[in-house]
């Protein structure tokens, strides 16, 4: 008796033993008889050619072994999703129990805690009590009778069906539409055809706050194309893609506020542009991505970019990054407050971990998170004082002075550290016993003695130093005065900080 072919067995996912891969041909094969399809695998050393058999092209493979011929009855094309749940969860009476294997889902590097299976086989006997569902390498293929699930799964609001065999996007809308409040869904490992054209936007996943699209083989045009479905998606996993080009989303992905694009190779950090307009879009995953720089344009030296609005944390570690240049750019992200960066070039050009990281934390000023060690108030404190003894003699050689009148350090050192001005302290310069003197406001270097200070002062009161009582009230201690009176101790001496004020007399 022959074995049975489905009508759309071309382009359907199969397995054979544990071998995954892809239906490319249905047909005889001569000189045998009978039926054969066509597989090209997953694994390219699995099979034994491209698709050419005796020197006529079946079908085309990706790879030269990628190929093979198999008859119809060592295909198995899978089963529905409803018998894929109840055997999973030991609800088919001649089932054995077996649970208590799947208590997490991994999206891209993070994992969500689910429900232990074991509990739900315990206690929940009842399909329709199913709230987080996991049918991960159970061979699901598609979604079964119409309305079955929802007269069935009423509950469910997770699902993680990866590694299965679902050939198109439109099985998972099918699976989707029948579960009402379906709110996390994991599709990895699922090579599948997606729309190549604008499709009516149902209802499916109206509800739907996570998604794992991780080795599905979908493009960026692909995502776009089925992100009008997905309206109110927060976070979104695109892990190991082939995606290489990014294209700006049109009123779509407007509620995204994390997007995992690690493992595909962009073409560069210009890519990034056209996704930094997402106006929620909180973490960004980079991770071997291929990028060598980082750039936004729209945004000078010391100012704030546009770009990447709400953006808080951003991994860009196992990257191709060369220049500091790169790692400047960062500090004109307004909301930037964790990075990761490790197995990036620039990181060679310091031998020592510990000046590695002081350097970073310098020139990113609103950095609270590095390479996942919390940054405390006194290690960036240190860091931005080292940061200016390191770079005070480039300042100074580059036209830097203490004299504010004479301060004009080139383009070329503000470009190499644009964050170095900043780290000078702003001080508020009052004189109590002349109230006609309006307060001055000065950004002084930490390191400025009391001297060069006073001498500061002559120029702008035309009262010489040694006259000069000079004492400053904190933001710290309120209503208490700390006399400057070691005129060779610089101010850092007395832990002035941004924003205190200086009080002349004499």
């Amino acid at each position: 008796m022959a074995a049975w072919v489905p009508s759309d067995a071309l382009g359907r996912r199969l397995l054979c033993g544990t071998e995954y891969g892809t239906v490319r041909y249905v047909g005889s094969v001569p000189p045998t008889a009978g039926i054969w399809l066509g597989v090209e695998w997953d694994d390219p050393q699995r099979g034994k050619h491209d698709g050419t058999y005796e020197g006529t092209q079946y079908f085309k493979c990706r790879h030269p072994k990628g190929g093979s011929f198999i008859r119809p009855n060592k295909a198995n094309f899978g089963v529905d999703f409803l018998t894929a749940v109840k055997d999973r969860y030991a609800l088919n009476d001649e089932r054995d129990v077996q649970h208590g294997t799947e208590n997490t889902l991994v999206f891209g590097k993070k994992t969500v805690e689910f429900v232990g299976m074991d509990s739900i086989a315990e206690q929940q006997s009842q399909l329709n009590q199913l709230v987080d569902i996991s049918v991960r390498e159970c061979a699901v293929s598609h979604a079964g009778q119409k309305e079955e699930i929802s007269r069935t799964c009423a509950n469910i609001r997770h699902i993680n069906l990866s590694k299965n065999l679902i050939s198109s996007w439109e099985t998972v809308t099918a699976i989707a539409s029948q579960v009402q409040n379906l709110e996390t869904l994991n599709i990895s490992e699922n090579k599948m055809k997606f729309p190549s054209t604008s499709t009516s936007v149902s209802g499916a996943f109206s509800k739907l706050r996570i998604l794992a699209l991780n080795q599905t083989e979908i493009t960026w045009a692909e995502v776009l194309l089925c992100a009008p479905g997905w309206p109110a998606l927060e976070e979104l996993y695109l892990t190991s893609n082939n995606i290489t080009v990014l294209e700006r989303p049109d009123n779509v992905l407007q509620t995204l506020k994390l997007l995992d694009l690690s493992d595909n190779q962009l073409l560069d950090g210009n890519q990034l542009h056209l996704i930094a307009h997402l106006p929620r879009l909180e973490q960004l995953i980079l991770r071997n991505t291929g990028i060598s720089s980082i750039h936004f344009p729209d945004a000078g030296f010391g100012c704030k970019t546009k770009m990447f609005p709400s953006l808080k944390r951003l991994a860009i570690n196992d990257n191709k990054i060369s220049q500091w240049s790169s790692i400047n750019e960062l500090d004109k992200l307004p909301s930037l407050r964790s990075l990761q960066c490790h197995n990036n070039p620039f990181m060679d050009t310091e031998k020592n971990p510990e000046t590695l990281r002081q350097l970073i934390i310098a020139k990113i000023s609103q950095l609270e998170v590095l390479n996942k060690s919390e940054i405390l108030p006194a290690e960036r404190k240190g860091a931005e004082l080292d940061y200016r003894k390191i770079f005070g003699n480039d300042w100074l050689a580059a036209g830097g002075n203490w004299n504010p009148e004479k301060n004009k350090p080139s383009e070329e050192f503000l470009a190499a550290h644009p964050r170095y001005p900043s780290l000078c302290l702003t001080l508020t310069i009052k004189c109590p016993e002349n109230p006609e003197q309006k307060p001055v406001e000065k950004k002084l270097p930490e390191s400025m003695t009391i001297q060069r200070v006073k001498g500061l002062l002559y120029r702008l009161l035309k009262i010489p130093g040694s006259e000069l009582k000079l004492s400053y009230e904190s933001s710290k201690l309120e209503g208490k005065e700390v006399e400057l009176d070691n005129d060779l101790k610089p101010l850092q001496f007395y832990s002035i900080e941004n924003g205190d004020c200086v009080l002349v007399r004499w």
